[in-house]
């Protein structure tokens, strides 16, 4: 029998809801390749039954009727034999923030281009903090046009230990969960400087590439004054060297443990090195945990519990506390 216990919270866009309390035309959220997507309840159907059954997770702890199904690893699966299955879910307490629609172009490559550089990217927000005016002005520029936040300048000044002083400054901070754990997927999991791994989402186009090299020479490179071209300073070798491919130039890390050099000349895209990949530019939020039990909820000597089952379009699944459950 299929059917949330009425006590049971259901994820509802805008915020959390019991399922006794849903109702037609509310918008569920459901999980879709990763993403999180809207569904609509057409209707709710409620019927008494004695048994259901509550499911632990690594994660949360949560009720269903016996008739549904998990989203699994190994595809959908009957919630009854999904214990030690890994099971799809998301987190609930992410559900309430802005998601963006990033806009894929020269701006958006020198967004994460100048992150990769000098960006700072932190649990709930992402900023810039350099010198030069004139490309924190860019900076957020490029962040507005690519994803829609407003973002501007702000004065600040900056511990210099060259000079042994304060330092003016600009600042750009926007502050978003959704933008910060983009950039950190773009870049594999981990913003720090030295173990960021190459975007490679920037290889959709030439466009984009061309914006990434843009914004990351702008904050960790200068212009050759020997030759047409543009050097590249930095520390993470792994890094430099999977752009050296992208771009057709040679790369020779150094071994003194300083950091190495990469020369971009302005001919780059005339060697035929580039070619694009489909790389998809919205965040995967969806996650794996692992289900350490099913058991039975049994009304016994007392009145039987209600189930509410929903009928859901255009996706025929929705979440419960973070999990994706089946509507059969």
């Amino acid at each position: 029998m299929t059917g949330v216990p009425g006590r049971q919270v259901v994820n509802v866009v805008g915020g959390r809801k019991r399922a006794r309390d849903v109702k037609p035309g509310d918008h569920l959220w459901s999980l879709v390749d990763g993403r999180t997507v809207e569904t609509t309840v057409l209707s709710v159907h409620s019927r008494a039954s004695r048994r259901h059954v509550e499911v632990v997770t690594g994660r949360a702890a949560f009720q269903l009727g016996e008739g549904h199904s998990l989203a699994s690893n190994e595809g959908w699966v009957p919630v009854g034999r999904t214990t030690g299955t890994l099971v799809e879910g998301t987190q609930a307490r992410k559900l309430c923030r802005t998601r963006l629609d990033p806009v894929p172009g020269y701006d958006l490559g020198y967004l994460v281009g100048a992150t990769c550089a000098d960006g700072t990217v932190r649990g709930n927000y992402v900023s810039l903090v350099v010198n030069d005016r004139g490309f924190a002005a860019r900076f957020a520029e490029c962040l507005t046009s690519s994803t829609g936040l407003p973002a501007s300048l702000e004065p600040v000044s900056r511990p210099s230990g060259y000079l042994g002083r304060d330092v003016p400054g600009f600042r750009v901070r926007v502050v978003s969960s959704y933008l910060a754990d983009l950039l950190r997927q773009y870049v594999g999991g981990d913003a720090h400087h030295l173990r960021q791994r190459f975007p490679r989402v920037v290889l959709r186009d030439q466009d984009t590439l061309t914006g990434f090299l843009d914004g990351y020479i702008d904050g960790d490179g200068c212009r050759s004054k020997q030759w047409r071209g543009r050097v590249v300073v930095s520390a993470n070798v792994p890094f430099l060297a999977e752009l050296a491919t992208v771009i057709g130039a040679r790369f020779t890390p150094r071994t003194n443990e300083r950091s190495s050099h990469l020369c971009v000349s302005d001919r780059w895209t005339e060697r035929g090195s580039f070619h694009p990949e489909p790389h998809p530019l919205h965040l995967v939020e969806s996650e794996w945990t692992r289900v350490t039990q099913v058991r039975p909820v049994v009304a016994e000597g007392r009145k039987p519990y209600t189930l509410y089952a929903f009928t859901l379009a255009p996706h025929e699944s929705f979440l419960v506390n973070g999990h994706l459950v089946g509507t059969a």
